[in-house]
């Protein structure tokens, strides 16, 4: 079955094409698509809510199956004010690049310390006008990790936080796991089990996994 990830970071593509292997999806990018892609303004107030916004805009743009994901990130014993929550790569209305984005964060980890920081994480898969299915749910969020001021010496474009994260469990750099632990570090063991459950009964009913 041929599905399109509503994403255009390659790097977000391979991870998830390489934990979605075993699961008979051919995993394509809109880097893949031969047309304009929309401009979707992802203004939601929750992940769930630009997942949504992201996966029904290709989808009408597209007509084909197609999933988005989206992502909220939270820092402990850190201001109200200074919390990126849903706007991971924008501050004060500015998109950041991938450098910038290590400067803020480390930047960040140096006023506060090394920060404990955890992902909560969304997606919402539309197969046809009736059949859409989304989910925020606990199994989706990520282990909470440390994000250190002082940055790995590796970069992998379009995951730069990769740079400044510490696996608390092992206390190495996310660049010091190995590749299988790295992706499941970037895809989590609840979006496989998202797949499994609507994937085989997808043309059978139109239940939504809504999120929390």
């Amino acid at each position: 079955m041929k599905i399109l990830y509503g994403t255009g970071n390659p790097a977000k593509l391979v991870s998830m094409g390489r934990r979605l292997s075993g699961l008979g999806i051919e995993l394509i990018g809109l880097k893949d698509i031969a047309a304009e892609i929309p401009q979707i303004e992802e203004d939601g107030r929750t992940p769930l809510e630009n997942a949504e916004k992201k996966a029904l805009g290709y989808y009408r743009a597209f007509g084909m199956p197609v999933f988005s994901c989206d992502s909220g990130l939270y820092l402990e014993g850190v201001p109200e004010d200074e919390q990126p929550g849903v706007h991971v790569r924008t501050v004060g209305g500015k998109y950041l690049t991938d450098e910038e984005m290590l400067q803020h964060y480390s930047s960040l980890a140096e006023k506060y310390g090394d920060l404990t920081a955890r992902y909560r994480n969304a997606i919402c898969l539309v197969l046809d006008g009736e059949h859409i299915y989304k989910a925020m749910e606990e199994s989706m969020a990520s282990e909470p990790f440390r994000i250190t001021a002082l940055p790995h010496a590796k970069r992998r474009e379009g995951f730069p936080l990769d740079s400044l994260s510490v696996d608390i469990r092992t206390g190495k750099y996310y660049f010091d796991l190995d590749e299988s632990e790295l992706d499941q570090v970037a895809v989590e063991d609840g979006f496989l089990e998202f797949f499994r459950r609507y994937l085989p009964v997808s043309g059978q009913n139109g239940r939504a996994a809504e999120g929390v």
